[in-house]
């Protein structure tokens, strides 16, 4: 009986001491991450969000150290920095990048393209979270959403730009390779500049117009006080996708439990900071006419022929790549699918129906 006892303590000790010492010398990983956004750009608080929140539910087992836009390496470069492992987490808005693949002039956002909530619906319930996967899986990265952003304020300028006619000639700050299409068949020139260079380009003359983001957004980072004319609507981003880049390596290298832990803290900021958006827009708006900005609208007629122009775009891109055939595939299906719910809805809804849907052949 002693001996059994004796057995019986033995076995208790040594798993203890295993448990124990298991707990204690646990290893924790600890990430880099890192923004295409600088410190001055509020869009970068989606990215400190989910830092901070899977700080806070993967404690003990992963920690994510923050640094924000520009400070390991320049904002366009975040993307290699990802892939190569060199930090293992980027927040971005891919529109960016469409010079690694064509599909990301698509999945960023699209001239006349998904408003905020449509990518929502279309992302969870119409196949659009598998094509993100397809598209970074290319790149050996994982992808999750944190924000779908509100229309964009449109173009902003010291000289009135009233119409479409007042585009041609025009240097035009606008982000993403279908926007430049589409901003090339109106006579205008597309400038690509990182977003902490707006506001001098602006200043200076550099450039005729420029959009960067909601009216918030645009407000804090002072163009107000460069701007005094803006046109509207946002044609050019309708609803934005941003999100976090993950290196694949460096998430296959995590446990099952804490994969599940990010993908809940992308879930709680993407529907924390999308709504913070449209909220800031109240401020942002309110605050730019108490600087004098004066607001011209595109009229439905123009809109109409952006749109035919955006059809282009995308019948073209359909015929060179298929996953961007997919994409457009899985939008005109949405789109088709929730026109009735839009006509039933009328002004009490959201989004809008296109007049005419991209030929995309047989």
């Amino acid at each position: 009986m002693g001996k059994k006892l004796f057995s019986i303590w033995f076995i208790l000790v040594l798993a203890f001491t295993v448990l124990g010492s298991s707990s204690v010398f646990a290893k924790e990983t600890v990430w880099k991450m890192t923004s295409t956004w600088s410190s001055g750009i509020t869009l970068i608080d989606s990215h400190k969000m989910f830092a901070d929140l899977v700080n806070v539910l993967c404690k003990g087992k992963l920690r994510i150290e923050f640094f924000p836009g520009g400070t390991l390496m320049p904002a366009f470069e975040v993307f290699d920095a990802c892939r190569n492992n060199t930090v293992q987490a980027a927040g971005d808005w891919c529109g960016y990048w469409a010079g690694k693949d064509i599909v990301f002039s698509l999945l960023g956002a699209c001239p006349m393209g998904l408003t905020q909530w449509d990518q929502l619906i279309w992302v969870k319930h119409f196949g659009g979270d598998k094509l993100f996967d397809e598209a970074f899986g290319k790149f050996d990265m994982v992808y999750l959403i944190t924000t779908f952003s509100p229309s964009e304020s449109g173009l902003r300028s010291n000289k009135p730009i009233k119409s479409l006619a007042d585009l041609k000639g025009k240097k035009i700050r606008m982000s993403g390779k279908s926007q430049g299409y589409v901003l090339k068949e109106l006579g205008a020139s597309q400038v690509l500049l990182a977003g902490s260079e707006v506001y001098q380009a602006l200043q200076k003359g550099t450039i005729d117009a420029a959009e960067f983001s909601g009216p918030y957004i645009d407000f804090k980072m002072g163009l107000g006080e460069v701007t005094k004319y803006w046109l509207a609507p946002g044609w050019h981003q309708p609803g934005s996708v941003g999100g976090v880049m993950i290196n694949k390596k460096a998430w296959d290298a995590l446990d099952s439990d804490t994969q599940e832990k990010l993908k809940i803290a992308a879930e709680a900021v993407t529907l924390k900071y999308s709504a913070q958006m449209c909220y800031e827009d109240l401020e942002g708006t309110r605050e730019l006419l108490k600087k004098g900005v004066q607001i011209y609208k595109y009229s439905e007629a123009e809109l109409d022929k952006i749109e035919k122009i955006a059809n282009k775009y995308l019948e073209q891109v359909a015929k060179e790549d298929p996953l961007c055939k997919k994409v457009i595939e899985s939008w005109v299906e949405y789109r088709k699918s929730y026109a009735q719910v839009r006509n039933t809805k009328g002004r009490f809804g959201f989004g809008f129906n296109p007049k005419e849907y991209p030929d995309l052949g047989d």
